[in-house]
């Protein structure tokens, strides 16, 4: 890797983490984000060719068909996109000397553990995303045992609203607010993985698997009370406080299986910044905050 400001490749820069990561790193690197318009993971060939002829340090690749439904219908597309793109990319970077660092997915566990997910525990998808998630990760890692694979869960942030963002609102506009209740996971704030993921960019660190969240179990519906609790603290004009619980199994537009119970460990990361993940009610209540400071915690 090239020392001073490195060269980044970021695929995927519109989406919610993309456009974090390019805003973040815009001041340690030469960053170059890539859409879909730029780069289309749907055509592998072409996007390792891209990084070829950039011979970047680094290559971060954050675009994934996301829509756990859809995988299940479009399945040789989800596995183009989500594995075999994945894998050019990694092979490509091995070729230029490149680090990938894959964005993945706690959907590549069963959801059946009692405890949250280690970085070494076995995957077990139970939906099509997932296991082409998973496909994408094993052909990374056989590429380069250098490159590093990060999980992520219930991502959100300001670059795009995100469930967090939509309970607020409902609860802004007076209206019901319901989410479902026997599902738990970790939420990961845009902001914190980026800040986390800085250190993956020193060519001494370890390559494989890593987590990266925020700290804590919730469910939908707690994810949903915290930000109204928090934007009501902030002054925001709520009018629902009381989300009601749903249950999983009743969300009859669900077409792929989800994991009940995928929670995920950060020790690796946590090792190597040298500092725990923060939980995931501090990182709610700073992106309130900053939704506050911009004026969006008003009804739409």
């Amino acid at each position: 890797m090239t020392p001073g400001r490195p060269k980044i490749l970021i695929y995927g820069a519109r989406g919610r983490l993309g456009a974090a990561m390019v805003r973040t790193y815009a001041a340690h690197g030469d960053v170059r984000a890539l859409g879909r318009a730029e780069s289309d993971l749907s055509d592998p060939a072409s996007c390792a060719n891209r990084v070829r002829a950039e011979a970047p340090a680094i290559v971060i690749n954050s675009a994934a068909l996301t829509n756990v439904d859809l995988c299940e219908t479009e399945r040789d597309l989800a596995r183009t996109v989500n594995a075999d793109a994945a894998g050019a990319l990694a092979r490509a970077c091995t070729e230029v000397g490149a680090r990938l660092i894959q964005i993945s997915t706690d959907y590549v566990f069963s959801g059946q553990a009692q405890e949250p997910y280690a970085e070494d525990a076995a995957p077990e998808p139970i939906s099509w995303y997932g296991q082409t998630k998973l496909e994408g990760e094993q052909q990374v890692m056989a590429a380069d045992g250098q490159h590093a694979v990060v999980r992520v869960a219930w991502v959100f942030g300001p670059d795009r609203d995100s469930f967090v963002d939509k309970a607020v609102q409902t609860s802004l506009r007076g209206e019901p607010v319901k989410a479902v209740a026997d599902k738990w996971s970790s939420p990961s704030y845009t902001l914190d993985i980026a800040g986390a993921l800085r250190a993956l960019f020193a060519p001494s660190a370890p390559g494989g698997i890593y987590h990266v969240c925020n700290r804590g179990v919730c469910t939908w519906r707690d994810w949903a009370e915290e930000g109204i609790t928090v934007a009501a603290v902030l002054g925001a004009p709520v009018q629902t406080r009381t989300v009601e619980p749903l249950r999983l199994a009743d969300i009859t537009a669900m077409i792929a299986k989800r994991p009940v119970y995928s929670p995920m460990s950060c020790a690796r990361i946590e090792a190597l910044i040298g500092r725990p993940m923060r939980s995931w009610q501090e990182a709610v209540a700073d992106y309130l905050r900053l939704l506050d400071e911009e004026g969006r915690l008003r009804a739409d």
